[in-house]
């Protein structure tokens, strides 16, 4: 190609805003449940964490209750109830390339906003503090909610239009389920499976070495009827999925994501180099990746 074809070329590409090229890989990182943060965001429809916000933050605002939702009413970014509550949107539609910074700037426009007012929420905050700076880190308290009714202020569902709405949000959500056999590990129940979901907190490279490492010892599923189905990346992080049994409970699944978990820390643990064995399970798994949506 030409010098001047190349500078036509370039000249009617599309300019995108400087804003969106800054890309965080991992927004979360430093946080103390980064892995949850990421599975609240991506794998779980309806829940709840509340948040502790840093003293500078009240001393200017105030004692406001704020609260952290998977998502909110037509995924807004935030909104504020009438007796000063805050909610933060994790899933929404708007986003720059740092969720962190967009997260932050959407719990300081609720802050900013007089309670039960519409929250206006800039799609691109540009530079700022992020959630690490205004925030008191710490384990997130995760209420997992079977509906979005965690929305509404009391009375609100008396509303038909409201309720209906309502019935509509619910009708989305596919049952999933918290498991404490390891953290941020979700099981799940779509037509016709169901899945175990985990958000490894490791580096990817030494979480994928130990999924291989399980991968050449055959040992890399859940048990009978189970399935490795693979794998996806979600803020710098790996996600291992396993399909499982439609008609198996959430809760007979512990024991085996446990003995999993137990499994995966060994190889972990392990520091001689991968064998042939180990090698081609690696390669298996890089080509075994997954599209969440």
């Amino acid at each position: 190609m030409s010098k001047r074809r190349k500078n036509q070329r370039a000249d009617t590409a599309p300019r995108r805003d400087k804003v969106r090229d800054i890309f965080v890989p991992r927004p979360f990182e430093g946080l103390v449940d980064e892995p949850e943060w990421i599975a609240l965001r991506e794998l779980v429809p309806a829940a709840s964490a509340p948040l502790r916000l840093t003293p500078a933050l009240i001393e200017e605002f105030g004692d406001r209750p704020a609260t952290l939702a998977t998502v909110l009413p037509m995924a807004a970014p935030a909104m504020t109830k009438p007796d000063g509550r805050v909610l933060i949107g994790l899933q929404r539609h708007q986003q720059s390339g740092d969720v962190s910074r967009d997260l932050a700037e959407a719990l300081l426009c609720a802050l900013r906003t007089e309670p039960g007012d519409e929250v206006a929420v800039p799609p691109l905050p540009g530079p700022g503090p992020r959630l690490q700076d205004i925030l008191v880190d710490g384990p997130l308290e995760i209420s997992m909610h079977e509906g979005f009714e965690f929305w509404l202020d009391p009375g609100a569902a008396d509303d038909p239009t409201v309720q209906a709405s309502l019935e509509r949000a619910n009708a989305a959500i596919y049952p999933t389920v918290r498991l404490s056999a390891a953290k941020a590990a979700y099981w799940c129940q779509v037509p016709e499976k169901a899945h175990v979901r985990w958000v490894l907190p490791e580096d990817e490279d030494a979480a994928l070495d130990a999924l291989a490492r399980l991968g050449a010892a055959g040992t890399l599923t859940l048990g009978e009827q189970t399935r490795f189905a693979g794998m996806f990346r979600a803020h710098g992080r790996l996600v291992p999925v396993w399909d499982l049994p439609e008609e198996t409970p959430a809760t007979d699944w512990e024991d085996p994501v446990a003995q999993f978990a137990k499994r995966y820390a060994e190889a972990l643990a392990a520091t001689d180099p991968l064998d042939a064995a180990g090698r081609r399970a690696r390669q298996g798994l890089l080509g075994r990746q997954l599209t969440l949506r």
